[in-house]
């Protein structure tokens, strides 16, 4: 297995995905009126959750054990949360960009397992888990329902971009085009579905729905 030899690029989506799911998991510590050491705690457990699971799985060192900026950028973000007004983080611009998280930490989780030699498709499932397994390790600490557990488009986008992500790598030496141009456009694409389903509200249809009883 050869490890994955990080670009600019992907540099910046880490550094993104980390910096914004850390967020979300420090607001919503806020909004339930925490201290600030419960705060740091969801801002690095959702900002690692993904990424953790990832890289036991792909048997690669846990990306943020060797890395000190990572726990330094939960820590900032948790900061940053506590001496903020809850208000500042309400709405649905909030939602978009733990969208542009989403769909950032699809496209590292996918490329990084391409890199360490994963097959395509669990490679693929390794960008949704690196989106939503932060976010799910957030919501069962903080005890209320996941947002994996509505009709929501959320999993949809991340499964998008991580397909994606797979298919351009595999497709780009083929087409005479770079890993980068297939990581913007798996981003872009699965961004603008997280977006749209934000701003129309659209949910994927619930199992039984509109059968009396069920």
């Amino acid at each position: 297995m050869t490890p994955i030899i990080l670009t600019p690029i992907l540099d910046l989506l880490d550094i993104v995905g980390i910096a914004l799911f850390a967020l979300s998991g420090a607001v919503l510590a806020a909004r339930l009126r925490q201290t600030f050491v419960t705060m740091a705690f969801f801002a690095l457990v959702t900002g690692v959750g993904g990424g953790t699971v990832r890289d036991l799985l792909i048997a690669a060192p846990v990306f943020w054990i060797d890395d000190p900026w990572v726990a330094a950028v939960c820590l900032g973000t948790a900061l940053i949360a506590w001496f903020t007004p809850v208000r500042w983080w309400e709405g649905k611009g909030f939602d978009y960009a733990d969208g542009a998280g989403l769909a950032a930490y699809a496209v590292l989780g996918s490329a990084k397992a391409l890199a360490y030699g994963v097959p395509p498709i669990p490679a693929a499932l390794m960008g949704v888990i690196t989106g939503c397994v932060g976010g799910i390790i957030r919501d069962v600490v903080a005890g209320r329902p996941s947002i994996i557990m509505s009709p929501e488009l959320y999993v949809t986008p991340a499964a998008l971009t991580a397909t994606l992500t797979v298919a351009g790598m595999l497709a780009a030496p083929h087409l005479g085009l770079t890993d980068a141009a297939a990581w913007a456009l798996a981003f872009a694409c699965g961004f603008a579905l997280r977006s749209a389903a934000i701003h129309w509200e659209w949910g994927l249809p619930s199992y039984g729905g509109g059968r009396e009883g069920s």
